[in-house]
């Protein structure tokens, strides 16, 4: 366990992880310092309130001086650097991240997600294998609750969804099973270059050793190479290709490490790339020892989360789906192509991340009856789809539903898979999706619809 009694640490980044690494110092004994760009009457509540447990608050600016008496500093994942983080790095002393922090506290075995997509379905189903094995099982993370809210319950596993912000900073975190799900655009407002982004995905694996189980997509290269970067045993998983170790072809998941065997028609989530994330959550749940039965039940039980191609209702014969948690184009493409329909249309668009479109233009080309954009990517992504079907524009998601209504034909979905963060219009992708859903209500009322029941 790490010994901070009589340091000075500064936790920059005070939304919910980072109260949490500030509290858990406090209780260790640390000289907390609670920094963060925002002034003091924009802070939280949650975070206002640390000054009274005792934590000195330093909010308005990253001012360097403030640096200067560190003796460790702990950054929240949202927060990028600055030059005063970059010069305590320089000095030699730690500058670590939250989920790092965390793990120095903790002797559970970890089990970590990571990927551009598919990351919180992945966790909360393994968590549910491993729980139904009967093991005191953690889930949060990047997804749910900061590790460090935890560390003084007693876990048996700690199965932790870890965004490449969080990676960026995780000198000594080492994983029992890793799963990288895939690699695709995403957050290059934030990173120099792909590979940068790459590298920050991969940064845990190396840490891992043959004892260790790595989970990656089967006949991905990209994402092969970054788990080469440790020694973990590899472990493949694939929706499609038998040949992977972990696969859901031929009318079942077929784990040929282990034997066993789970037909698809118990597996309740629904969408190509959900059974890929079935797959590789049965690779992770088997490496930590999970029986079979516990996996299957797990299977057949766990219906998906909210916001997450999550079916709301059927309005005319046609069927409305809020995937608004499809924040990047690799999502929304996977949420498109994963779709039983034939043809949908897009509802798409919010904060840019300057990734590429194309992609998603190729998928709406195949599945596109029609796209609706909204939003500050409005432009760029209406510029992308020029001429590959008619494109529609909305001022506020009750016109884009009323819009995508008037362009879908019975038989089509209407899908909310917006391939941009929600912070230009709303609170957060939830704050959208619930936008959404209460759109397509109002339709649904209107016209006299049926509810659908969720298919996340």
């Amino acid at each position: 366990m790490m010994d901070v009694r009589g340091r000075t640490v500064i936790v920059v980044g005070l939304g919910r992880s980072g109260v949490a690494a500030a509290r858990l110092l406090n209780a260790r004994g640390a000289r907390v310092i609670a920094n963060d760009g925002a002034p003091r009457e924009r802070l939280s509540a949650a975070a206002a309130a640390l000054e009274g447990e005792g934590v000195v608050l330093a909010p308005g600016g990253h001012d360097p001086a403030l640096f200067d008496g560190a003796d460790l500093v702990v950054v929240s994942p949202g927060v990028p650097s600055f030059p005063a983080l970059d010069a305590v790095a320089r000095s030699g002393r730690e500058v670590i991240g939250e989920l790092e922090l965390a793990s120095r506290f903790v002797s559970a075995p970890v089990v970590l997600v990571g990927g551009t997509n598919g990351k919180s379905t992945t966790t909360a189903l393994t968590g549910a294998m491993l729980e139904r094995a009967g093991l005191r099982t953690f889930v949060g993370g990047n997804f749910g609750t900061p590790l460090a809210e935890v560390v003084d319950q007693t876990w048996d596993v700690l199965v932790l969804e870890i965004s490449s912000f969080q990676a960026e900073r995780v000198p000594t975190l080492h994983a029992r099973a890793h799963a990288l799900l895939n690699i695709t655009d995403d957050h290059l407002d934030r990173y120099a270059s792909f590979a940068a982004y790459a590298d920050a995905k991969g940064n845990p694996f190396e840490r891992m050793t043959p004892d260790d189980v790595a989970v990656v997509p089967f006949g991905d290269e990209l994402v092969a190479r970054q788990a080469a970067r440790g020694r973990a045993r590899v472990v493949t998983f694939s929706a499609r290709d038998a040949r992977a170790d972990v696969s859901a072809a031929g009318g079942a998941i077929v784990d040929r490490v282990t034997g066993a065997r789970y037909p698809l028609d118990r597996v309740r989530l629904a969408g190509a790339h959900n059974l890929a994330n079935a797959c590789a959550s049965a690779a992770l749940a088997a490496a930590l020892g999970a029986p079979a039965a516990a996996i299957g039940d797990a299977l057949s039980s766990f219906e998906g989360l909210a916001h997450r191609t999550a079916l709301v209702a059927d309005v005319d014969g046609v069927r409305y789906y809020d995937d608004s948690k499809g924040t990047n184009v690799g999502a929304s493409v996977a949420a498109l192509s994963g779709l039983l329909e034939a043809k949908a249309v897009l509802i798409a668009g919010g904060r840019d991340k300057l990734g590429d479109y194309a992609p998603l233009v190729s998928a709406l080309r195949e599945r596109g009856r029609a796209l609706v954009v909204l939003g500050e990517a409005a432009d760029r992504i209406a510029a992308a789809a020029a001429g590959v079907l008619p494109i529609a524009r909305a001022g506020s998601m009750a016109e884009a539903v009323l819009a995508a209504r008037s362009l879908a034909r019975p038989g089509d979905a209407v899908l909310l898979s917006p391939a941009c963060s929600s912070f230009d219009m709303f609170r957060d992708y939830k704050d959208r999706g619930d936008a959404f859903v209460r759109a397509v209500r109002e339709l649904q009322g209107a016209a006299g619809g049926a509810a659908g029941e969720v298919a996340s």
